[in-house]
């Protein structure tokens, strides 16, 4: 069986963060390769060949078997050949993984250490802190209107509301919150020359792992200040959980700890930011269906589902096939690396009908944007109360909303969403 190739120029767009700010160009290769070579190799000049995974009925058959496409074995985000010889390098065991989160473990780690603070992210608790997110939420549309009637949505209102909210669940300090935003940007964003921690466009493996180290040592810096301090002055946060934690009756070490707050304090935020802003943008260009849901009275939930899907903030992970096995009618071989291209299963048609429309009211939205499976993200619901709670305080407040120039996207192959989006808006 001969192993199926994408064209060149697919295969550059997927390994290309400019390709993912512009959007759409991307979208018509995820199409192209849908129909045409769903499960293909991407072979570049700078990174190892991967399997490009396009469809949804794939990336979730990989997500549901973690034992045999594993998250360990190699880097689950896109880094190139030279890049990952660096980290490899750079790391106490020759992994490569920078940072050990939830995101890099297999089973058993994987459970074991998910299981420290899943409760806290489960509808039955957030219950109990539902009216603290609404306060937040008050407190930001407050702020919005004071603006004038004109603001950068992604920046001014995105970008801080769920900030706010996780870092008081985690227990950061709300005058650390920037400090917070601007370290997520760089860790999400090094690829982004408007982002990044240089400000500039970095084409050299070594220095782009030698930036992102900076980042996670202020990270590291900054969470063993407040792993002393719970551990001294215990808190009800998930702070004091992460500082005090045990695994196999022992404290979790401080590369797990580190990698337990980064992966809360960026993820937690920085992915409903953009799902946020997406559902503001599709409202301001279409205003029938702002009218149809400024008053406050049409529930949301279909809007907030759609704008997720539509949005797709985590654009990839990576696995690694453990075992040879067959997907998709092509054969893996053991040691083989995965990309799950999330945006693509997202706008799949054999899944969503009309997928480059934006639907509220589809009937069955199974959007694969917060992954699947035994990693599926720990605050899917979390995040989607919190877009709940701001679109019931915010749209009603407004009585026009349009945009005010052009949106961008962030440059980047692994998270992204909107950086900017100017709007118009009138208060009601």
């Amino acid at each position: 069986m001969s192993t199926p190739t994408l064209p060149a120029e697919i295969s550059s767009a997927l390994v290309d963060p400019k390709a993912y700010g512009e959007w759409d160009g991307l979208h018509e290769k995820f199409s192209w390769a849908r129909a045409h070579a769903p499960l293909a190799v991407a072979e570049t000049e700078r990174f190892d060949k991967f399997w490009a995974v396009t469809r949804h009925a794939d990336i979730l058959e990989v997500s549901r078997n973690n034992a045999r496409f594993a998250s360990a074995e190699r880097m689950t985000t896109l880094i190139d050949r030279e890049g990952e010889k660096i980290a490899r390098a750079a790391t106490p065991n020759g992994d490569g993984h920078l940072v050990r989160s939830l995101v890099q473990m297999d089973a058993p780690d994987h459970m074991k250490y998910r299981l420290l603070t899943q409760s806290w992210f489960m509808p039955k608790n957030l219950r109990t802190i539902e009216d603290r997110i609404r306060e937040i939420a008050k407190a930001t549309v407050e702020k919005m209107l004071a603006l004038g009637g004109e603001c950068d949505f992604a920046k001014d209102v995105a970008a801080a509301y769920p900030l706010h909210v996780i870092m008081n669940i985690l227990g950061v300090p709300s005058e650390d919150e920037p400090r917070m935003l601007m370290l997520t940007q760089q860790l999400f964003g090094p690829t982004d020359p408007e982002i990044n921690r240089a400000r500039a466009e970095i084409t050299d493996a070594a220095q782009a792992v030698q930036m992102l180290q900076f980042v996670i040592a202020d990270f590291e810096n900054y969470f063993a200040a407040i792993t002393a301090d719970r551990r001294a002055n215990p808190k009800d946060d998930i702070a004091t959980v992460i500082a005090n934690g045990t695994v196999n009756g022992q404290p979790i070490g401080d590369r797990e700890a580190n990698g337990y707050y980064m992966i809360i304090a960026t993820a937690g935020h920085d992915t409903t930011s953009a799902s946020t802003a997406g559902a503001i943008m599709e409202l301001a260009k279409n205003p029938a269906l702002f009218a149809r849901y400024k008053d406050g009275s049409a529930d949301t939930a279909g809007l907030i589902e759609e704008a997720i899907r539509w949005t797709t903030p985590v654009q990839h992970f990576m696995r690694s096939a453990s075992e040879d096995c067959e997907l998709g009618g092509q054969r893996i071989s053991a040691g083989d690396w995965m990309m799950l291209c999330y945006p693509s299963a997202n706008r799949d048609e054999a899944v969503f009908e009309d997928p480059f429309t934006f639907n509220p009211d589809r009937t069955a939205n199974n959007q694969v944007a917060f992954g699947y499976g035994g990693h599926v993200c720990l605050g899917q619901h979390l995040a989607r109360m919190e877009m709940k709670i701001l679109m019931e305080e915010l749209l009603p407040r407004l009585s026009s909303l349009q945009l005010a120039g052009e949106p961008a996207r962030v440059e980047s192959t692994f998270v992204g969403g909107l950086k900017r989006l100017p709007i118009r808006f009138t208060a009601a």
